[in-house]
């Protein structure tokens, strides 16, 4: 679906990559929503926004040459969203049954892309 929607595209370690992958095939072969798969679902939300926090907010200003107290600051706002988006993740994803653990799982497959050859 959002190949067919302008989208903006934001790059993960391979390593993150490869664990959201697994995590995806590992909960929807397990279909349940229990304490382990949410615990699990959480850490890769959680990775996850983190890299694109740090992509979105932190590279521009890399890339700018910026001053190490520029990037400090910037790194405190970034940890504050990052505080700010766990308590909602955690909030939503207590109350998550088989059903919407299925659509995260979706969601998280349509999003997940390995690199475009050159």
């Amino acid at each position: 679906m959002l190949k067919q929607q302008s989208h903006i595209v934001a790059p993960i370690p391979d390593e993150l990559r490869t664990r959201a992958l697994y995590t995806v095939e590992e909960l929807r072969g397990r279909g349940k929503a229990d304490k382990e798969a949410i615990d699990q679902l959480y850490n890769l939300i959680i990775d996850m926004t983190d890299a694109g926090l740090d992509f979105f907010f932190i590279e521009p200003l890399r890339r700018l040459k910026a001053s190490k107290m520029m990037l400090s600051m910037a790194k405190v706002g970034i940890s504050s969203m990052l505080k700010g988006s766990k308590m909602v993740v955690h909030k939503v994803l207590k109350k998550l049954d088989d059903r919407s653990l299925a659509s995260i799982l979706d969601f998280l497959e349509e999003i997940i892309h390995q690199p475009e050859d050159a």
